[in-house]
């Protein structure tokens, strides 16, 4: 498959899908649906937006099926009965893609989807293309849990990337071919992704990326609780790692042809 799937400038061959994790985002999916569809639409030779409803109570789905139009039957929907948090929505996105390429974009309308072409840019000959927000347009105290997150993750696990968590990634499907199964189930499914990436000698890329105020909805994360949980998994995760995952053999995980 890796042969048939090459990026040529801001063109994806082959079939794209598109990640977008949502929890009463139903404000947002009028900003977001329209714009990912149509950028999808001249990307990629194909492609589907797999919607993962992490239990919402409002129209969030009702509203991103409207906002489709004549596209409807390129979205996908997965629905958890109750919350469940980031990582494991993203990861039931990414466990029911079916694209050749597979990308995730938060649902909270802070990234544009068309930066798409961003990550697309440089996608040719690359495993995985990741973002990093060039200004985070967050509370101040989150961008020091981040940089304080960033500093574990290198030294837990060995791997320095900028801005780890940013939730805009554009790879291969034989990475999470390789990845499989994924472990984590919070915000460290990204740290999972980069870790083994790069154990498994394959080409990651990262791209600066704009980052925009939330206009809509209400925010999830940055929570003391959260925070807590998440450092306990770090080391909880690492360990697993080392116990349970070994990279590829030689050979399946070699550059990209």
């Amino acid at each position: 498959m890796a042969e048939a799937v090459r990026s040529r400038g801001a063109h994806l061959a082959g079939k794209v899908t598109l990640v977008i994790p949502v929890h009463n985002e139903s404000a947002n999916m009028p900003r977001v649906i329209p714009v990912a569809r149509e950028t999808l639409s001249q990307l990629a030779d194909s492609f589907e937006i797999v919607l993962v409803d992490d239990g919402s109570t409002d129209q969030t789905v009702a509203v991103a099926k409207e906002e489709m139009g004549d596209q409807a039957e390129n979205l996908r929907v997965v629905s958890h009965a109750r919350k469940s948090g980031y990582g494991i929505t993203v990861a039931d996105g990414l466990r029911a893609a079916t694209g050749d390429w597979v990308a995730f974009v938060d649902g909270d309308g802070q990234f544009d989807p068309r930066d798409l072409r961003v990550l697309a840019e440089i996608a040719d000959g690359v495993d995985m293309v990741a973002g990093w927000r060039i200004h985070r347009a967050d509370p101040w105290h989150r961008s020091v849990v981040s940089g304080t997150f960033n500093v574990l993750v290198r030294i837990l696990y060995g791997i320095s990337y900028r801005d780890i968590d940013c939730g805009f990634k554009l790879m291969r499907g034989e990475l999470l071919q390789i990845a499989s199964p994924i472990l984590a189930r919070s915000a460290l499914l990204n740290t999972e992704l980069y870790f083994k990436a790069k154990r498994s000698g394959l080409i990651v890329r990262q791209v600066g990326i704009k980052h925009h105020p939330r206009v809509a909805g209400v925010r999830s994360g940055g929570r003391l609780i959260p925070i807590l949980r998440a450092v306990r998994e770090l080391v909880r995760l690492r360990l697993e790692l080392a116990r349970s995952w070994r990279p590829p053999p030689a050979g399946r995980a070699g550059e990209p042809s």
